[in-house]
């Protein structure tokens, strides 16, 4: 069953939330978004206003959904765009704790979500002081602004040093490639007929312009569940997502399994039947160094799994559904 990653927006007052939510609304075309908002702003998307209508929902022209929720119902409200979008973004208030959205996300029952990451802005023009609690729950920091800062790098530094490892792009009026974050149907996957937005669509219109990310792709056959594990828990720096197939063929658990990594989020699923005797990942992230990814991940393959202790595999059970 294909799942909705749920992606959660969250940064302090003025960080560049809604703007950020408008350019994946006008960039990601085929892709229904469910854009939940729990804030006292406003989304400007067809001239409509959101500001305070909590239990509101409007369709948008281009299949997208807008909705206002307060917290309490926005498991609810969830469990009803599930069937109808592609993808979920929750835009948090600038006044909430990032930690207690992604641990509603998380907490959810429903199992058709996912789990999509917790995006967290920061103003490279107005840098907070009081970002240490933020960044310690963020998968992806995308520092917004920065063309109206002086020290880019010095920035990322200072973000680097509170949490090492974390990704980090650089973005001007929320300009982020959309595929950073989630799938985006491809261009001949469409619901309904071709608008007069895409025919107007130019993708090298200054205007959409965003920053893009680094994918890496691995093919393999078996792979070792300890040495696999090791990646996991230590991964490159910059890497963001982790989507795929993960073949083990360890006595007791020749299976193959899907696998889901976002930030420090990790999610494996048996799956049905044999399936190919392959393991295919694909690895997203920013300025990503592909070699180094594709030759970590070739270090966990496995030539000999016969010979691999069973009990290795409880490693990765542990993060079953």
């Amino acid at each position: 069953m294909e799942r909705i990653p749920v992606i959660v927006v969250a940064g302090f007052l003025g960080a560049g939330k809604t703007t950020l939510l408008n350019h994946l609304l006008a960039t990601a075309r085929g892709t229904r978004i469910g854009v939940v908002v729990n804030d006292f702003g406003a989304i400007g998307v067809d001239a409509m206003s959101v500001a305070g209508q909590v239990g509101s929902t409007v369709s948008l022209s281009n299949g997208c959904l807008c909705c206002a929720v307060d917290a309490s119902g926005l498991d609810e409200l969830l469990g009803r765009l599930d069937s109808l979008v592609d993808v979920i973004v929750v835009e948090a208030s600038g006044l909430a704790e990032p930690q207690a959205m992604a641990r509603l996300v998380l907490g959810s029952g429903n199992p058709r979500l996912a789990y999509g990451g917790l995006v967290l802005l920061v103003d490279a023009a107005e840098f907070p002081a009081d970002l240490e609690r933020h960044l310690r729950v963020a998968d992806l920091v995308v520092l917004n602004k920065t063309d109206r800062a002086t020290d880019v790098p010095a920035l990322v530094a200072r973000i680097d040093r509170v949490k090492p490892g974390v990704p980090v792009v650089a973005a001007e009026h929320g300009r982020v490639d959309p595929a950073l974050l989630f799938d985006p149907r491809p261009r001949g996957d469409r619901y309904g007929q071709l608008s007069l937005e895409d025919l107007l669509d130019d993708p090298d219109d200054a205007e959409h312009a965003h920053v893009h990310y680094t994918s890496a792709e691995f093919t393999g056959g078996a792979m070792n569940p300890t040495r696999l594990m090791a990646f996991l828990d230590h991964r490159p720096p910059g890497l963001y997502r982790i989507k795929g197939f993960v073949h083990f063929d360890v006595p007791g658990h020749r299976q193959r399994f899907s696998l889901h990594a976002v930030g420090a989020f990790l999610r494996f699923e048996r799956l049905p039947g044999s399936g190919p005797h392959r393991t295919e990942l694909v690895l997203i992230g920013a300025d990503l160094d592909r070699d180094a990814v594709v030759a970590a991940l070739r270090g966990c393959a496995e030539p000999a799994p016969g010979s691999v202790d069973p009990q290795s595999m409880l490693e990765v059970l542990r993060y079953l559904r």
